[in-house]
């Protein structure tokens, strides 16, 4: 075995996370908006047409296609057919650190400036119900709440008991999932959506 050509084939086959290459990767814009001097984001209400999650509150985004070529090519593609905005007039600020809800699921957050007036005009009304945005002050100044989620594993029944330690009575580790809510007005902003915002203003939180 050659341990320098081992070296090499690591570092070149590194990856963000074991499974990443089989993992349902996404990725998402947390759209920064300005409307009365006011800096907002903006969330979008999924159609209630949609066949997955209608009426849920999310980010522009979606699924990085095997042609997109890189993570933020796919946000703005998705940003586009959502929104209708030219990906030319976005300008992104920066990506944050990817959100790993499993390992099966990983999503990429890019924050990025876009016009308003833009996206009222031309949001895809067969995926997006309506657009609303909330106060970036505001969002500073309230803090989130969170529930727990216990997830318990449930082995299938072709589980092959016989090859592990202890069997049927092997002590599979329950672990709990926080789940965080932010309550503005008549919307509630909660799951993978209020996690990654909850990371975004922790982060704004350090600029002022």
């Amino acid at each position: 075995m050659n341990l320098d050509r081992l070296h090499d084939k690591i570092q070149d086959s590194k990856s963000l996370f074991i499974g990443e290459d089989t993992a349902f990767r996404s990725a998402v814009v947390i759209p920064l908006v300005k409307s009365e001097d006011e800096w907002h984001v903006l969330f979008e209400v999924r159609s209630f047409k949609m066949r997955k999650q209608p009426g849920d509150i999310s980010f522009p985004g979606g699924r990085i296609d095997a042609t997109d070529a890189s993570p933020m090519a796919a946000a703005l593609r998705e940003t586009q057919e959502e929104l209708g905005i030219n990906p030319d007039t976005v300008r992104v600020i920066g990506e944050l650190s990817p959100y790993i809800a499993s390992p099966s699921f990983v999503v990429h957050p890019f924050v990025a400036v876009i016009d308003y007036n833009e996206i009222i005009r031309s949001y895809n009304k067969d995926e997006v119900e309506e657009v609303f945005a909330i106060p970036v002050e505001w969002l500073l100044k309230h803090e989130p709440y969170m529930h727990l989620i216990s997830i318990n594993p449930s082995p299938a029944t072709n589980f092959p008991y016989e090859k592990i330690m202890n069997g049927d009575q092997y002590q599979w580790r329950s672990h709990s999932l926080e789940e965080w809510f932010y309550e503005y007005g008549n919307y509630t902003v909660w799951g993978l959506t209020a996690r990654i915002l909850k990371h975004f203003i922790e982060i704004m939180k350090k600029t002022t």
